[in-house]
Protein backbone atom coordinates (compact mmCIF):
# COMPACT_ATOMS: atom_id res chain seq x y z
CA UNK A 1 0.00 0.00 0.00
CA UNK A 2 3.09 2.56 0.88
CA UNK A 3 4.18 1.80 -2.47
CA UNK A 4 1.03 2.14 -4.19
CA UNK A 5 0.28 5.81 -2.61
CA UNK A 6 3.85 7.27 -3.21
CA UNK A 7 3.16 6.17 -7.14
CA UNK A 8 0.07 8.32 -7.17
CA UNK A 9 1.55 11.12 -6.09
CA UNK A 10 1.95 13.31 -9.34
CA UNK A 11 5.51 14.21 -10.11
CA UNK A 12 6.84 17.34 -9.10
CA UNK A 13 8.10 20.36 -11.22
CA UNK A 14 7.47 21.00 -14.92
CA UNK A 15 7.07 18.47 -17.40
CA UNK A 16 10.11 17.19 -18.92
CA UNK A 17 10.87 15.83 -22.19
CA UNK A 18 7.52 17.67 -23.29
CA UNK A 19 8.51 19.17 -26.38
CA UNK A 20 11.77 19.00 -28.88
CA UNK A 21 13.47 21.38 -30.64
CA UNK A 22 11.35 22.07 -33.62
CA UNK A 23 8.43 22.75 -30.98
CA UNK A 24 10.77 25.16 -29.11
CA UNK A 25 11.87 26.96 -32.60
CA UNK A 26 8.11 27.35 -33.75
CA UNK A 27 7.47 28.66 -30.02
CA UNK A 28 10.63 31.31 -30.08
CA UNK A 29 9.62 32.54 -33.62
CA UNK A 30 5.74 33.03 -32.72
CA UNK A 31 6.48 35.15 -30.49
CA UNK A 32 8.02 37.93 -32.06
CA UNK A 33 4.78 37.79 -33.95
CA UNK A 34 6.39 38.41 -37.54
CA UNK A 35 3.44 39.07 -39.36
CA UNK A 36 2.25 41.72 -36.93
CA UNK A 37 5.84 43.38 -36.09
CA UNK A 38 6.02 44.09 -39.84
CA UNK A 39 2.61 45.60 -40.31
CA UNK A 40 3.42 47.56 -37.38
CA UNK A 41 7.32 48.56 -37.97
CA UNK A 42 7.67 48.78 -41.95
CA UNK A 43 6.09 52.23 -42.07
CA UNK A 44 7.62 53.89 -39.53
CA UNK A 45 11.05 52.52 -40.50
CA UNK A 46 10.68 53.91 -44.07
CA UNK A 47 9.74 56.88 -42.71
CA UNK A 48 13.00 56.57 -41.05
CA UNK A 49 15.09 56.06 -43.82
CA UNK A 50 13.49 55.26 -46.78
CA UNK A 51 14.09 52.45 -49.06
CA UNK A 52 17.01 51.25 -46.57
CA UNK A 53 14.26 49.80 -44.29
CA UNK A 54 15.63 46.03 -45.12
CA UNK A 55 19.16 47.09 -44.30
CA UNK A 56 17.47 48.38 -41.04
CA UNK A 57 16.24 44.40 -40.42
CA UNK A 58 19.78 43.60 -40.95
CA UNK A 59 21.41 45.78 -38.80
CA UNK A 60 18.96 45.18 -35.91
CA UNK A 61 19.87 41.47 -36.38
CA UNK A 62 23.18 41.94 -35.47
CA UNK A 63 22.81 42.32 -31.10
CA UNK A 64 20.30 40.19 -31.26
CA UNK A 65 22.46 37.13 -32.58
CA UNK A 66 25.04 38.10 -30.31
CA UNK A 67 22.82 38.58 -26.99
CA UNK A 68 21.17 35.08 -28.65
CA UNK A 69 24.62 33.44 -28.01
CA UNK A 70 24.74 34.22 -24.66
CA UNK A 71 21.23 32.83 -24.07
CA UNK A 72 22.56 29.25 -25.37
CA UNK A 73 25.97 29.60 -23.47
CA UNK A 74 24.10 30.42 -20.43
CA UNK A 75 21.64 28.26 -21.01
CA UNK A 76 24.17 25.30 -21.40
CA UNK A 77 24.92 25.99 -17.85
CA UNK A 78 21.64 26.29 -16.03
CA UNK A 79 18.45 24.79 -17.24
CA UNK A 80 16.53 27.13 -15.40
CA UNK A 81 12.88 28.33 -17.12
CA UNK A 82 13.67 31.86 -15.42
CA UNK A 83 16.51 32.50 -18.01
CA UNK A 84 17.84 35.80 -17.37
CA UNK A 85 16.52 35.88 -13.74
CA UNK A 86 18.30 33.43 -13.01
CA UNK A 87 21.63 33.80 -14.65
CA UNK A 88 21.88 37.01 -13.74
CA UNK A 89 21.50 35.94 -9.98
CA UNK A 90 24.47 33.77 -10.32
CA UNK A 91 26.58 36.28 -12.14
CA UNK A 92 25.70 39.81 -10.64
CA UNK A 93 23.88 38.73 -7.36
CA UNK A 94 20.14 39.11 -6.65
CA UNK A 95 19.59 42.35 -6.64
CA UNK A 96 20.36 42.42 -10.52
CA UNK A 97 19.04 39.62 -11.28
CA UNK A 98 15.59 40.43 -9.75
CA UNK A 99 15.03 43.51 -11.58
CA UNK A 100 16.23 41.56 -14.83
CA UNK A 101 13.18 39.08 -13.91
CA UNK A 102 10.66 41.88 -13.18
CA UNK A 103 11.69 43.85 -16.67
CA UNK A 104 10.86 40.08 -18.73
CA UNK A 105 7.49 39.67 -16.39
CA UNK A 106 6.29 43.14 -17.34
CA UNK A 107 6.88 42.89 -21.00
CA UNK A 108 4.63 40.36 -20.93
CA UNK A 109 1.83 42.02 -19.01
CA UNK A 110 2.59 45.34 -21.65
CA UNK A 111 1.94 43.37 -24.58
CA UNK A 112 -0.26 40.93 -24.08
CA UNK A 113 -3.62 43.14 -24.27
CA UNK A 114 -2.59 44.35 -27.61
CA UNK A 115 -1.87 41.28 -29.90
CA UNK A 116 -5.03 40.13 -28.64
CA UNK A 117 -6.48 43.17 -29.86
CA UNK A 118 -4.57 42.99 -33.25
CA UNK A 119 -5.45 39.45 -33.48
CA UNK A 120 -9.35 39.96 -33.40
CA UNK A 121 -9.37 42.93 -35.12
CA UNK A 122 -7.27 41.45 -38.25
CA UNK A 123 -9.58 38.14 -37.82
CA UNK A 124 -12.61 40.38 -37.88
CA UNK A 125 -11.44 42.19 -41.12
CA UNK A 126 -10.65 38.98 -42.96
CA UNK A 127 -13.92 37.88 -42.42
CA UNK A 128 -15.35 41.13 -43.85
CA UNK A 129 -16.90 41.81 -40.13
CA UNK A 130 -15.87 45.83 -40.50
CA UNK A 131 -18.54 47.45 -38.35
CA UNK A 132 -17.20 44.37 -35.54
CA UNK A 133 -13.99 45.24 -36.08
CA UNK A 134 -14.86 49.59 -35.74
CA UNK A 135 -16.82 48.72 -32.32
CA UNK A 136 -14.24 49.34 -29.22
CA UNK A 137 -16.36 47.43 -27.10
CA UNK A 138 -16.92 44.26 -29.19
CA UNK A 139 -13.68 44.53 -30.06
CA UNK A 140 -12.21 44.59 -26.85
CA UNK A 141 -14.45 42.26 -25.04
CA UNK A 142 -13.22 39.81 -27.49
CA UNK A 143 -9.67 40.27 -26.91
CA UNK A 144 -10.21 39.82 -23.00
CA UNK A 145 -12.18 36.36 -24.24
CA UNK A 146 -8.88 35.47 -26.82
CA UNK A 147 -6.41 36.20 -23.87
CA UNK A 148 -8.71 33.59 -21.65
CA UNK A 149 -8.43 31.06 -23.96
CA UNK A 150 -5.28 31.09 -24.69
CA UNK A 151 -4.08 31.71 -21.52
CA UNK A 152 -6.33 27.86 -20.79
CA UNK A 153 -4.17 26.75 -23.34
CA UNK A 154 -1.03 27.41 -21.90
CA UNK A 155 -2.19 25.51 -18.78
CA UNK A 156 -3.74 22.93 -20.31
CA UNK A 157 -0.44 21.62 -21.06
CA UNK A 158 3.06 22.72 -22.92
CA UNK A 159 2.22 19.79 -25.63
CA UNK A 160 -1.27 21.62 -26.59
CA UNK A 161 0.96 24.41 -26.85
CA UNK A 162 3.26 24.23 -29.12
CA UNK A 163 0.34 21.74 -31.67
CA UNK A 164 -1.42 25.08 -31.43
CA UNK A 165 1.65 27.01 -32.32
CA UNK A 166 2.45 24.91 -35.33
CA UNK A 167 -0.18 25.37 -36.79
CA UNK A 168 -0.34 29.06 -36.40
CA UNK A 169 3.52 29.61 -38.08
CA UNK A 170 2.27 27.48 -40.90
CA UNK A 171 -0.90 29.34 -41.65
CA UNK A 172 1.64 32.71 -40.86
CA UNK A 173 4.60 31.87 -43.31
CA UNK A 174 2.43 30.75 -45.70
CA UNK A 175 0.21 33.41 -45.66
CA UNK A 176 3.32 36.38 -45.75
CA UNK A 177 5.33 34.04 -48.17
CA UNK A 178 2.19 34.41 -51.18
CA UNK A 179 2.23 37.91 -50.26
CA UNK A 180 5.70 38.17 -50.66
CA UNK A 181 5.65 36.34 -53.81
CA UNK A 182 2.66 38.32 -55.65
CA UNK A 183 4.07 41.51 -54.67
CA UNK A 184 7.20 41.45 -55.95
CA UNK A 185 5.86 39.95 -59.20
CA UNK A 186 3.58 42.49 -59.45
CA UNK A 187 6.35 45.07 -59.12
CA UNK A 188 8.15 42.85 -62.84
CA UNK A 189 5.21 42.81 -63.99
CA UNK A 190 4.83 46.48 -64.08
CA UNK A 191 1.47 46.12 -62.05
CA UNK A 192 2.33 47.40 -58.64
CA UNK A 193 1.14 50.48 -56.67
CA UNK A 194 1.86 53.65 -58.67
CA UNK A 195 4.88 54.34 -56.63
CA UNK A 196 6.19 50.97 -57.03
CA UNK A 197 10.48 50.71 -57.62
CA UNK A 198 12.61 47.69 -58.54
CA UNK A 199 14.17 46.29 -55.93
CA UNK A 200 18.14 46.94 -54.90
CA UNK A 201 20.78 45.04 -53.56
CA UNK A 202 21.66 48.87 -52.20
CA UNK A 203 18.87 48.43 -49.99
CA UNK A 204 20.63 46.11 -47.79
CA UNK A 205 23.01 49.11 -46.50
CA UNK A 206 21.30 50.37 -43.14
CA UNK A 207 23.96 53.40 -43.45
CA UNK A 208 22.50 54.63 -47.12
CA UNK A 209 19.67 57.47 -45.30
CA UNK A 210 22.84 58.31 -42.94
CA UNK A 211 21.33 61.00 -39.86
CA UNK A 212 20.07 60.27 -36.59
CA UNK A 213 17.01 58.46 -37.62
CA UNK A 214 19.53 55.31 -38.01
CA UNK A 215 18.98 54.94 -34.24
CA UNK A 216 14.95 55.35 -34.16
CA UNK A 217 14.50 52.91 -36.88
CA UNK A 218 17.03 50.18 -35.03
CA UNK A 219 15.01 50.64 -32.09
CA UNK A 220 12.35 49.71 -33.97
CA UNK A 221 14.46 47.01 -35.67
CA UNK A 222 14.99 45.49 -32.17
CA UNK A 223 11.32 45.85 -31.42
CA UNK A 224 10.51 43.55 -34.03
CA UNK A 225 13.13 41.04 -33.47
CA UNK A 226 12.14 40.51 -29.85
CA UNK A 227 10.11 37.29 -28.30
CA UNK A 228 12.66 34.57 -29.71
CA UNK A 229 14.14 33.65 -25.87
CA UNK A 230 10.78 31.89 -25.24
CA UNK A 231 12.16 29.04 -26.97
CA UNK A 232 14.77 28.73 -23.88
CA UNK A 233 12.04 29.93 -20.64
CA UNK A 234 10.90 26.25 -21.99
CA UNK A 235 13.86 24.69 -21.11
CA UNK A 236 12.84 22.70 -18.60
CA UNK A 237 10.18 21.02 -20.72
CA UNK A 238 12.24 20.71 -23.62
CA UNK A 239 14.28 17.53 -24.85
CA UNK A 240 18.14 18.06 -24.46
CA UNK A 241 17.46 20.90 -22.37
CA UNK A 242 21.39 21.81 -22.15
CA UNK A 243 21.58 22.47 -25.62
CA UNK A 244 17.84 22.34 -28.00
CA UNK A 245 16.25 25.45 -26.30
CA UNK A 246 19.72 27.44 -26.93
CA UNK A 247 19.84 26.71 -30.66
CA UNK A 248 16.62 26.95 -31.30
CA UNK A 249 16.77 30.61 -29.83
CA UNK A 250 19.74 31.03 -32.10
CA UNK A 251 18.31 29.66 -34.93
CA UNK A 252 15.00 31.68 -34.47
CA UNK A 253 16.55 34.78 -35.08
CA UNK A 254 18.08 33.57 -38.37
CA UNK A 255 14.58 32.72 -39.44
CA UNK A 256 13.56 35.70 -38.71
CA UNK A 257 16.29 37.61 -40.59
CA UNK A 258 15.59 35.96 -43.89
CA UNK A 259 11.58 36.28 -43.12
CA UNK A 260 11.82 39.79 -42.62
CA UNK A 261 14.02 41.40 -45.10
CA UNK A 262 12.47 39.29 -48.10
CA UNK A 263 8.87 41.00 -46.42
CA UNK A 264 10.64 44.27 -46.36
CA UNK A 265 11.46 43.93 -49.81
CA UNK A 266 8.31 43.42 -51.34
CA UNK A 267 6.80 45.51 -49.58
CA UNK A 268 8.89 48.49 -50.17
CA UNK A 269 9.20 47.82 -53.66
CA UNK A 270 5.37 46.90 -54.27
CA UNK A 271 3.74 50.33 -52.36
CA UNK A 272 6.80 52.54 -52.81
CA UNK A 273 8.10 54.97 -50.04
CA UNK A 274 5.35 57.78 -50.68
CA UNK A 275 2.59 55.67 -49.97
CA UNK A 276 4.18 54.03 -46.86
CA UNK A 277 5.59 57.10 -45.68
CA UNK A 278 1.81 58.93 -45.51
CA UNK A 279 0.36 55.86 -43.88
CA UNK A 280 3.13 55.00 -41.53
CA UNK A 281 0.69 55.84 -38.56
CA UNK A 282 -1.88 53.19 -39.41
CA UNK A 283 -0.80 49.87 -40.27
CA UNK A 284 -3.74 48.05 -39.87
CA UNK A 285 -5.71 50.03 -42.96
CA UNK A 286 -1.70 49.65 -44.74
CA UNK A 287 -1.44 45.92 -44.68
CA UNK A 288 -5.69 46.08 -45.55
CA UNK A 289 -4.91 48.36 -48.23
CA UNK A 290 -1.81 46.48 -49.82
CA UNK A 291 -3.47 42.83 -49.28
CA UNK A 292 -6.26 44.16 -51.68
CA UNK A 293 -4.09 45.81 -54.33
CA UNK A 294 -1.77 43.11 -54.35
CA UNK A 295 -4.04 39.55 -53.42
CA UNK A 296 -7.35 40.78 -54.83
CA UNK A 297 -10.26 38.60 -53.95
CA UNK A 298 -7.52 36.96 -51.62
CA UNK A 299 -6.61 39.76 -49.42
CA UNK A 300 -7.48 37.88 -46.81
CA UNK A 301 -4.70 36.26 -47.01
CA UNK A 302 -2.66 38.85 -45.40
CA UNK A 303 -4.99 39.91 -43.17
CA UNK A 304 -5.22 36.31 -41.63
CA UNK A 305 -1.29 36.30 -41.79
CA UNK A 306 -1.17 39.28 -39.30
CA UNK A 307 -4.38 38.11 -37.28
CA UNK A 308 -2.44 34.49 -37.06
CA UNK A 309 0.70 36.19 -35.81
CA UNK A 310 -0.60 38.42 -33.05
CA UNK A 311 -3.03 35.34 -31.49
CA UNK A 312 0.42 33.42 -31.61
CA UNK A 313 2.10 35.89 -29.76
CA UNK A 314 -0.21 36.21 -27.19
CA UNK A 315 0.07 32.82 -26.14
CA UNK A 316 3.89 32.57 -26.58
CA UNK A 317 4.41 36.09 -24.60
CA UNK A 318 2.74 34.71 -21.99
CA UNK A 319 5.18 31.94 -21.47
CA UNK A 320 8.01 33.59 -20.30
CA UNK A 321 6.57 36.12 -17.72
CA UNK A 322 4.92 33.12 -15.92
CA UNK A 323 8.00 30.96 -16.34
CA UNK A 324 9.80 33.64 -15.01
CA UNK A 325 7.29 34.28 -12.41
CA UNK A 326 7.44 30.71 -11.20
CA UNK A 327 11.52 30.52 -10.56
CA UNK A 328 11.59 33.48 -8.75
CA UNK A 329 9.13 32.08 -6.63
CA UNK A 330 10.82 28.67 -6.39
CA UNK A 331 14.16 30.98 -5.24
CA UNK A 332 12.02 33.07 -2.87
CA UNK A 333 12.25 36.10 -4.71
CA UNK A 334 8.42 36.03 -5.38
CA UNK A 335 5.48 34.92 -2.86
CA UNK A 336 6.00 31.14 -2.85
CA UNK A 337 2.05 30.65 -4.21
CA UNK A 338 3.13 31.70 -7.85
CA UNK A 339 5.78 28.70 -7.79
CA UNK A 340 2.26 26.21 -7.93
CA UNK A 341 2.58 23.37 -10.78
CA UNK A 342 -0.69 22.20 -12.06
CA UNK A 343 -0.62 18.68 -10.73
CA UNK A 344 -2.28 17.13 -13.62
CA UNK A 345 -1.12 19.44 -16.42
CA UNK A 346 2.01 20.30 -14.70
CA UNK A 347 2.53 23.82 -16.05
CA UNK A 348 2.79 27.14 -13.81
CA UNK A 349 -0.99 27.64 -13.45
CA UNK A 350 -1.01 30.15 -10.86
CA UNK A 351 1.87 32.29 -12.16
CA UNK A 352 0.18 31.94 -15.63
CA UNK A 353 -3.45 32.96 -14.47
CA UNK A 354 -1.86 36.08 -12.72
CA UNK A 355 0.24 37.48 -15.55
CA UNK A 356 -2.88 37.06 -18.01
CA UNK A 357 -5.45 39.06 -14.96
CA UNK A 358 -2.51 41.24 -14.86
CA UNK A 359 -2.49 42.15 -18.59
CA UNK A 360 -6.16 42.28 -18.92
CA UNK A 361 -6.30 44.76 -16.88
CA UNK A 362 -3.71 46.75 -17.95
CA UNK A 363 -5.24 46.28 -21.35
CA UNK A 364 -8.62 47.63 -19.63
CA UNK A 365 -7.15 50.82 -18.05
CA UNK A 366 -5.12 51.87 -20.82
CA UNK A 367 -7.53 51.66 -23.41
CA UNK A 368 -10.25 54.01 -21.10
CA UNK A 369 -7.26 56.44 -21.00
CA UNK A 370 -7.04 57.07 -24.70
CA UNK A 371 -6.31 54.49 -27.61
CA UNK A 372 -2.79 56.36 -28.29
CA UNK A 373 -1.89 54.74 -24.50
CA UNK A 374 -2.16 51.81 -25.33
CA UNK A 375 0.63 52.22 -28.35
CA UNK A 376 2.36 54.54 -25.83
CA UNK A 377 2.45 51.88 -23.40
CA UNK A 378 4.27 49.39 -26.04
CA UNK A 379 6.78 52.04 -27.00
CA UNK A 380 7.79 51.79 -23.21
CA UNK A 381 8.81 47.90 -23.95
CA UNK A 382 11.87 48.76 -26.10
CA UNK A 383 13.51 50.16 -22.35
CA UNK A 384 12.83 47.15 -20.59
CA UNK A 385 13.84 44.88 -23.49
CA UNK A 386 17.17 46.49 -24.10
CA UNK A 387 17.50 46.56 -20.40
CA UNK A 388 16.98 42.88 -19.78
CA UNK A 389 18.83 41.99 -23.24
CA UNK A 390 21.68 43.78 -22.29
CA UNK A 391 21.68 42.32 -18.79
CA UNK A 392 22.05 38.99 -19.78
CA UNK A 393 24.91 39.79 -22.38
CA UNK A 394 26.88 41.47 -19.41
CA UNK A 395 26.08 38.11 -17.26
CA UNK A 396 26.95 36.05 -19.64
CA UNK A 397 30.71 37.49 -20.24
CA UNK A 398 30.91 37.49 -16.26
CA UNK A 399 29.56 33.99 -15.58
CA UNK A 400 32.57 32.38 -17.90
CA UNK A 401 35.32 35.48 -17.05
CA UNK A 402 37.48 32.60 -15.90
CA UNK A 403 37.41 30.86 -19.46
CA UNK A 404 37.22 33.76 -22.02
CA UNK A 405 40.98 33.63 -22.27
CA UNK A 406 40.72 29.51 -22.98
CA UNK A 407 40.50 29.88 -26.44
CA UNK A 408 39.45 32.31 -29.45
CA UNK A 409 35.70 30.12 -29.64
CA UNK A 410 35.18 31.57 -25.83
CA UNK A 411 36.52 34.84 -25.99
CA UNK A 412 34.73 35.39 -29.27
CA UNK A 413 31.25 33.82 -28.60
CA UNK A 414 31.21 34.15 -24.97
CA UNK A 415 32.71 37.39 -23.59
CA UNK A 416 33.50 39.65 -26.51
CA UNK A 417 30.00 39.11 -28.75
CA UNK A 418 27.69 39.29 -25.54
CA UNK A 419 29.24 42.46 -24.61
CA UNK A 420 29.25 44.14 -27.98
CA UNK A 421 25.42 42.90 -28.13
CA UNK A 422 25.09 44.66 -24.36
CA UNK A 423 27.06 47.46 -25.57
CA UNK A 424 24.55 48.07 -28.48
CA UNK A 425 21.60 47.26 -26.62
CA UNK A 426 23.03 49.96 -24.05
CA UNK A 427 23.47 52.58 -26.80
CA UNK A 428 19.95 52.14 -27.65
CA UNK A 429 18.48 52.36 -24.45
CA UNK A 430 20.40 55.40 -23.55
CA UNK A 431 19.04 56.62 -27.23
CA UNK A 432 15.45 55.81 -26.41
CA UNK A 433 15.42 57.71 -23.19
CA UNK A 434 16.47 60.72 -24.69
CA UNK A 435 13.38 59.95 -27.62
CA UNK A 436 11.09 59.32 -25.42
CA UNK A 437 11.70 62.71 -22.89
CA UNK A 438 9.88 64.73 -25.33
CA UNK A 439 6.52 64.51 -25.53
CA UNK A 440 5.68 65.30 -29.57
CA UNK A 441 7.53 61.75 -29.97
CA UNK A 442 4.58 59.68 -28.92
CA UNK A 443 1.67 58.22 -30.58
CA UNK A 444 -0.65 60.42 -28.19
CA UNK A 445 1.95 63.49 -28.46
CA UNK A 446 0.42 64.87 -24.98
CA UNK A 447 2.70 65.44 -22.02
CA UNK A 448 2.96 63.41 -18.85
CA UNK A 449 4.64 65.32 -16.06
CA UNK A 450 7.01 66.99 -19.01
CA UNK A 451 8.13 63.82 -20.28
CA UNK A 452 6.41 61.52 -23.09
CA UNK A 453 3.71 58.94 -21.84
CA UNK A 454 6.11 55.60 -23.07
CA UNK A 455 8.81 57.21 -20.85
CA UNK A 456 6.77 58.44 -18.01
CA UNK A 457 4.89 54.29 -18.40
CA UNK A 458 8.61 52.65 -18.38
CA UNK A 459 10.14 54.58 -15.12
CA UNK A 460 6.88 53.79 -13.53
CA UNK A 461 7.24 50.22 -14.03
CA UNK A 462 11.21 50.69 -12.81
CA UNK A 463 9.92 52.22 -9.41
CA UNK A 464 7.33 49.90 -8.97
CA UNK A 465 9.71 47.23 -9.51
CA UNK A 466 12.43 48.68 -7.16
CA UNK A 467 10.02 49.51 -4.66
CA UNK A 468 8.53 45.73 -4.55
CA UNK A 469 11.60 44.35 -4.58
CA UNK A 470 12.95 46.05 -1.34
CA UNK A 471 9.77 45.11 0.66
CA UNK A 472 9.57 41.66 -0.66
CA UNK A 473 13.45 42.03 0.70
CA UNK A 474 12.53 43.20 4.27
CA UNK A 475 9.12 40.57 4.28
CA UNK A 476 11.37 37.74 3.17
CA UNK A 477 15.48 38.36 2.65
CA UNK A 478 16.10 34.39 1.73
CA UNK A 479 16.87 35.34 -1.74
CA UNK A 480 19.18 38.34 -1.20
CA UNK A 481 21.19 35.81 0.94
CA UNK A 482 22.47 34.36 -2.73
CA UNK A 483 26.10 35.48 -3.58
CA UNK A 484 27.29 35.45 -7.49
CA UNK A 485 29.24 32.71 -8.70
CA UNK A 486 31.26 32.07 -11.61
CA UNK A 487 31.57 28.43 -14.17
CA UNK A 488 32.79 25.75 -12.51
CA UNK A 489 36.24 24.63 -13.71
CA UNK A 490 36.71 22.51 -16.55
CA UNK A 491 32.89 23.40 -17.31
CA UNK A 492 33.32 25.11 -20.86
CA UNK A 493 35.26 21.93 -21.81
CA UNK A 494 32.68 19.58 -20.72
CA UNK A 495 30.09 21.20 -22.27
CA UNK A 496 31.94 21.86 -25.66
CA UNK A 497 33.17 18.47 -26.18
Amino acid sequence: MADSSVDAQPPEGLKADAIGFVDALVIGLNSTSPAYSLAAVVGPVVVLVGVYAPGVMVASFVPMLLIASAFYYLNKVDQDCGTTFSWVTRAMGPWAGWLGGWAIAMTGVLVVGSLADVAVTFALLAFGLDSWADNDLVRRLLAVLLIVVMTAVCVAGTEISARVQNVLILAQVACLLAFAVVAIYRVYADKGMSDSVDPSIKWLNPFGAGGASLTAALLLGVFIYWGWESAVNLTEETEDPASAPGKAAVWSTVVLLVTYVSVAFAVVAYAGTTFLTDNAGEEEFVFALLAGEAMGDWDWVVLLAVSTSALASTQTTIIPASRTALSMARRHALPRHFAHIHPRFRTPDVSTWWVAGIAIAWYILVNQISANALFDSLTALSLLIAFYYALTGVACAVYYRRHLTESLRNFVLIGLGPLVGAGLLAWLLVESVTDMADPANSYSGVSWFGLGPPLVIGIGIAVAGVVLMVVWRLMSPAFWSERPDAADPELVHRKEH
